[in-house]
């Protein structure tokens, strides 16, 4: 992955998508972005994902961007409420629940086309646990950060789960006509340990 966040940076964003977090649970959704930190990388335009945790690591929200259209710093900050507030699959957050709240931000390498001949050929050329997963069919779209292979490691279950995520049958991965993108993430979280 080029140009590769700083640790600083890293932690520029990750203060950044709590700030807003917490601020938007006292009724205030914008706040301006802090100067002191802000490098130029993170003023370039940039795509993200926020994905957020309960304390027992469960799933919380997770909501994201494939392609660079606004400043990366303003990216993070957009998709880390809607992760917090507008995950279709989650209620609003609570105040109760932001002091156990773990956050995860993954800045993503521009999605680039895969050339397959056929889902064999599809399989064999996924990465596990480092490519993301765009499929595209029709107005049906879906991805997986590169983090899910960890809980589905197998490419033709990755790919079942990612067809249905798009809202299409578990089998459209085989479908001629699919599109398949991949991407790379730089990940990193608020605890140590979760940064790479």
């Amino acid at each position: 992955m080029t140009q590769m966040l700083t640790e600083q940076e890293q932690d520029y964003l990750l203060n950044l998508a709590r700030q807003v977090i917490e601020s938007a649970l006292q009724g205030n959704k914008r706040i301006s972005l802090p100067e002191e930190g802000r490098t130029p990388r993170l003023q370039e335009p940039g795509a993200s994902f926020v994905t957020l945790h309960t304390a027992q690591g469960a799933l919380r929200g997770c909501i994201g961007t494939l392609t660079a259209h606004r400043p990366l710093a303003e990216d993070v900050r957009h998709n880390a409420l809607a992760a917090a507030f507008d995950d279709p699959r989650f209620p609003p957050l609570s105040e109760t629940e932001a002091p156990d709240l773990g956050i995860e931000v993954s800045v993503l390498t521009p999605p680039e086309p895969l050339a397959f001949s056929g889902p064999d050929e599809l399989v064999q050329k996924l990465r596990p646990r480092i490519d993301g997963v765009f499929l595209e069919h029709g107005w049906h779209r879906g991805t997986f950060l590169p983090q899910v292979w960890e809980h589905l490691p197998e490419p033709e279950e990755f790919l079942r789960h990612l067809a249905l995520k798009a809202h299409l049958p578990a089998n459209a991965w085989r479908w001629p006509d699919i599109k398949i993108s991949t991407y790379q993430v730089q990940k990193f979280g608020e605890e140590q340990d979760c940064r790479e």
